[in-house]
């Protein structure tokens, strides 16, 4: 019989926050923020990583937390939707979002924002296609796609 290991204190840091948690280091990352740090707004959607719902930035990158292991965030930044806002207010693409009524159910939204976030650092002028290319990692069944993607062409100054 296979036992597993014991949990223990793990490091990490969450939207500019040191936590330390007690858990199985394979545990997923998307159960820790959730379940123990209180973080609702990375949702859980296939469990594969191929939906987007639970897309966090990882040193930046857009990851799906449902199939990241938590030992894979020791020392490395963890940002969620609830950490892109931008001091008081709503991040850029945020207020864009809102702006654009971008929304219709909002389950893949923190997911989409994530991702577009990621984009916009890594490449802050990019094009339409380029955008399209890139959100074609995050599954919305709502039907807001030709919003989401003006909103998100707003903030990176190709609209």
């Amino acid at each position: 019989m296979i036992e597993s290991p014991e949990p223990s204190p793990v490091h990490l840091s969450v939207n500019g926050v040191r936590r330390e948690v007690t858990a199985d280091p394979d545990t997923p990352l998307l159960y820790i923020l959730r379940n123990d740090l209180g973080l609702k707004g990375t949702m859980f959607g296939c469990g594969n990583g191929l939906c987007g719902a639970c897309f966090v930035l990882i040193d930046d990158n857009a990851t799906a937390s449902c199939d990241t292991p938590l030992w894979v965030v020791t020392g490395k930044e963890v940002v969620t939707i609830e950490g892109l806002a931008d001091g008081e207010g709503l991040s850029k693409l945020q207020q864009s979002f809102v702006d654009q009524q971008a929304g219709q159910c909002g389950y893949c939204i923190p997911g989409i924002l994530i991702n577009a976030t990621a984009l916009a650092k890594q490449k802050p002028e990019a094009s339409r296609e380029e955008v399209l290319a890139d959100l074609d990692r995050n599954l919305c069944r709502c039907g807001s796609h030709p919003r989401i993607i003006e909103a998100v062409m707003k903030v990176m100054g190709a609209a």
